[in-house]
């Protein structure tokens, strides 16, 4: 690798070598790293682990963490780096405690992930994948989280935030910045990316009742499979006269409206207060 100027012309200059972790810190690691390796039969197959413990100890994939793993798993760096610059999940430069992800796939924007977004680009002052000047909150929009039934989805440190507003949204960042607690719609109680980090490395999740707490699948991701065992009344609807077809006519009771779409809940499209609008282009 060579160092270049800020035309982009490469000077043929060696980059240097990272600089090593602290004795303390590598010792860590190092013992952190074994255990990870110990339960892959190849040990290459440890890299995304290991890409994640480095991630747990920096808060991103440094130079010197690439360099870690191509040392305990006898890889080369350039072997290292080809899938640390793949994957999105690594952070390449310094992110903050919580990385916020605002969802702008097709129904997640159309039911007003696009609005929240450019909402949150200016009460954060930040573009996309920019961190505020505090560090707490790192922006970003991503692509689908699987989650369409609760549109419009925020995520922090892939933590599951559903059918947000961009009023809802603002006080989330506001409460994350303030260090006010914050509890995720489902799934597992809110931490910081280190930890999360961690975690992904295949470490256990030592805070009390953490793990009882998950499983976010909530009742509109698991309403098919209650049609097929028949614990709900199946409603067919035409597909050109929208009447019903083969099957009576059937108002759910309140405790039935399952999805966001069932039952509008009060996202930026459902809301005259906060209309969707065209989508922004990034970073506007």
């Amino acid at each position: 690798m060579t160092t270049s100027s800020p035309e982009g012309v490469g000077l043929g200059m060696p980059q240097l070598p990272p600089p090593d972790y602290p004795d303390d810190v590598r010792a860590r690691l190092e013992a952190d790293a074994r255990e990870v390796i110990a339960r892959y039969p190849d040990s290459r197959s440890a890299l995304l682990p290991l890409l994640h413990l480095v991630q747990s100890e920096e808060g991103h994939v440094t130079r010197t963490g690439m360099r870690f793993c191509a040392d305990m798993l006898e890889l080369t760096t350039a072997e290292v780096t080809a899938v640390a610059t793949f994957y999105s999940m690594y952070r390449r430069k310094p992110s903050g405690d919580y990385q916020v992800g605002v969802c702008t796939n097709t129904l997640c924007a159309v039911m007003g992930g696009d609005a929240i977004f450019e909402a949150l680009q200016e009460h954060l002052g930040v573009g996309n994948g920019e961190t505020t000047d505090d560090g707490k909150v790192t922006l970003e929009h991503i692509e689908c989280n699987a989650a369409c039934d609760f549109a419009p989805v925020v995520m922090v440190n892939w933590e599951f935030f559903d059918n947000q507003t961009p009023g809802s949204a603002k006080r989330l960042v506001d409460d994350l910045r303030s260090g006010t607690q914050v509890e995720p719609t489902r799934g597992a109680p809110l931490c910081t990316f280190k930890e999360t980090a961690r975690i992904l490395a295949g470490f256990p999740d030592e805070r009390p009742g953490a793990v009882e707490a998950t499983g976010g699948a909530g009742p509109a991701s698991l309403i098919g499979l209650r049609l097929a065992k028949g614990e709900v009344p199946a409603r067919v609807v035409h597909p050109r006269t929208g009447g019903p077809e083969d099957t009576q006519p059937h108002d759910p009771s309140p405790s039935e409206h399952l999805s966001s779409h069932d039952a509008p809940q009060q996202t930026s499209a459902s809301d005259p207060a906060h209309p969707a609008g065209p989508s922004a282009e990034e970073g506007e």
